[in-house]
C-alpha cells in the first residue's frame, strides 16, 4: 500500500474509529465508577539495591481503589500491578522478577534474556534494520544485539539507566516522575536526549505514562514501556484462552529478521486480524508466514488515530474466567503486540513460577519499527526547539 492510499484509509476509517472507541469505552467508564474508594492515591518509597553503585529505589503506588504499582528507579520497570481478587485476596496482573538482581542478569539481551519485564524502552523502541539509520546525510550506527539488528536502544538501553525519582500526590491522584539524560553518541545516537517519564495512578483504576523529550541535536527517538500483562494472574499459566480488541484493520508486515518491509497491509482475512474480539490462542498456530517468522505474535498494528493531544481507545483484552479487563489508551500512530513467544520457562517470576511462551502478552504503545529508514512512515525525527510528548492510559476493571 502507497503512503498516499494508507493516508486516505486512515482519513475514511476515523470518523469510525471514534465512534467505536466511545462504544468500547462505556463498559470500563461503568465499572470504574462502581468502585469503592477510600481515600486518595498514595505514593511511598524504599530501597532496591544498587547497580554499579548506584542506588536504586522501588516507589509504590496504592489507590483507594485497592489497586498497587510497583515502579523501580532501574529501568523505569512497572514491577507488579496487583488488584483486588475476591474476598481479601488480591491478584497481580504483570510479569515481574521479585529481585534486582533478576532484572539486571535476565531483562536485557546482552545480560542474557532480552525479556524487557515492564521496562521503559528507547531510544528507540523496536527494531532498527542493521542497527543503521542516516539522518540529515550521515549515517549513524547503533550496536545490534537482535538478529542482526538494533532492538530497544542497542545493547544498552534506557531499561538498563537509573532514572533520578521524584514524587507529586494530586488530590485524586499519584505520580512518580523519572528523568534520565542520555548523553550525545549514546548507543550511537546523535544529540543529548532528556526524557522524563511520569507514571500517575488514580482511584479509576487508571495507570497513565507520559514522555517528555527534547535533543539538543537533529536524532529519532521511540519511547514505550515493555509491561507483559496476564489478567488471570502473572503466575495462572498461558493467556491463550484471554480475548483482545485492537483498534486497527492495517500492520505493518516484517521480513524473516523481523524488520518491517515497507508496506502497510490489511489484516482482513488474516490471523493478525482483531478489528473484532478474538482469543489470542485461536488462531496464533495458523501457518500464517507473519506468524511463523515470530513464532506467534510479535507486529505492529496501525492505529486508528484520533487527536495527537489526546489518547484514543487502542486495546482492549479481557480474561473470560474473571472478566477482568485491561483498556490502553494511547495518543501514539501504532502498538506492537507481542505474544510471549521466547518465554522458555528458564524464568523464574516474581509468584515463583516459571514463564512458559505465552504465560503474558505485550501490547507497546509506540511508532511503527525501523521508520528512520522509512519514509512513508510516521516520523521519528526529533530537533532542537521541538518536544516529544506521548501518553499511554492502561485502565484495569473488574468483572
Amino acid at each position: 500500500m502507497t503512503s498516499a492510499a494508507f493516508s486516505r484509509r486512515q482519513a475514511v476509517t476515523a470518523a469510525a474509529a471514534t465512534a467505536a472507541v466511545l462504544a468500547a469505552s462505556a463498559p470500563a467508564a461503568s465499572a470504574a465508577a462502581a468502585r469503592a474508594v477510600h481515600g486518595p492515591p498514595t505514593i511511598e518509597q524504599e530501597p532496591f539495591g544498587s547497580v554499579g553503585g548506584v542506588a536504586v529505589s522501588r516507589y509504590t503506588l496504592r489507590n483507594g481503589a485497592g489497586m498497587t504499582v510497583k515502579i523501580l528507579t532501574y529501568g523505569g520497570i512497572v514491577q507488579s500491578v496487583t488488584l483486588p481478587d475476591g474476598p481479601g485476596g488480591t491478584v497481580d496482573v504483570a510479569l515481574g522478577f521479585p529481585t534486582l538482581a533478576d532484572y539486571v542478569a535476565h531483562n536485557s539481551p546482552i545480560a542474557g534474556g532480552g525479556v524487557y519485564f515492564g521496562a521503559l524502552v528507547g531510544r528507540y523502541a523496536n527494531r532498527i534494520a542493521l542497527g543503521r539509520f542516516t539522518l540529515d546525510g550521515v549515517t549513524y550506527q547503533v550496536p545490534v544485539n537482535n538478529n542482526g539488528n538494533a532492538l530497544h536502544g542497542g545493547t544498552a538501553g534506557f531499561d538498563q539507566k537509573v532514572w533520578a525519582a521524584s514524587t507529586q500526590r494530586g488530590a485524586d491522584t499519584a505520580s512518580l516522575r523519572l528523568e534520565y539524560v542520555s548523553p550525545d553518541g549514546e548507543m550511537g545516537f546523535p544529540g543529548t536526549l532528556t526524557t522524563v517519564a511520569t507514571y500517575t495512578l488514580d482511584n479509576a483504576n487508571r495507570l497513565s505514562l507520559s514522555f517528555r523529550a527534547t535533543t539538543d541535536k537533529p536524532t529519532v527517538v521511540n519511547l514505550t514501556n515493555h509491561s507483559y500483562w496476564n489478567l488471570a494472574g502473572e503466575s495462572s499459566g498461558d493467556v491463550y484462552e484471554q480475548s483482545l480488541w485492537l483498534n486497527s484493520e492495517l500492520y505493518t508486515p516484517v521480513d524473516a529478521t523481523q524488520i518491517p518491509t515497507g508496506s502497510v497491509d490489511p489484516t482482513a482475512g488474516t490471523p493478525l486480524d482483531f478489528a473484532h474480539p478474538s482469543a489470542i490462542g485461536a488462531r496464533v498456530a495458523d501457518a500464517d508466514q507473519q506468524l511463523l517468522i515470530g513464532q506467534g505474535y510479535d507486529l505492529n498494528w496501525v492505529l486508528r488515530s484520533g487527536s495527537p493531544a489526546h489518547p484514543v481507545l487502542a486495546a482492549r483484552a479481557r480474561d473470560p474466567h474473571s472478566g477482568r479487563t485491561l483498556s490502553i489508551s494511547t495518543t501514539q500512530p501504532g502498538i506492537q503486540f507481542y505474544s510471549g513467544n521466547f518465554l522458555t520457562g528458564t524464568l523464574v517470576g516474581s509468584g515463583g513460577t516459571a514463564y512458559r511462551q505465552s504465560y503474558g502478552f505485550a501490547l507497546e504503545t509506540q511508532h511503527y519499527p525501523d521508520s528512520p529508514n522509512h519514509p512513508n512512515f510516521p516520523s521519528t525525527v526529533l530537533r532542537p526547539g521541538q518536544v516529544y510528548q506521548h501518553t499511554t492510559v492502561y485502565e484495569l476493571t473488574d468483572g
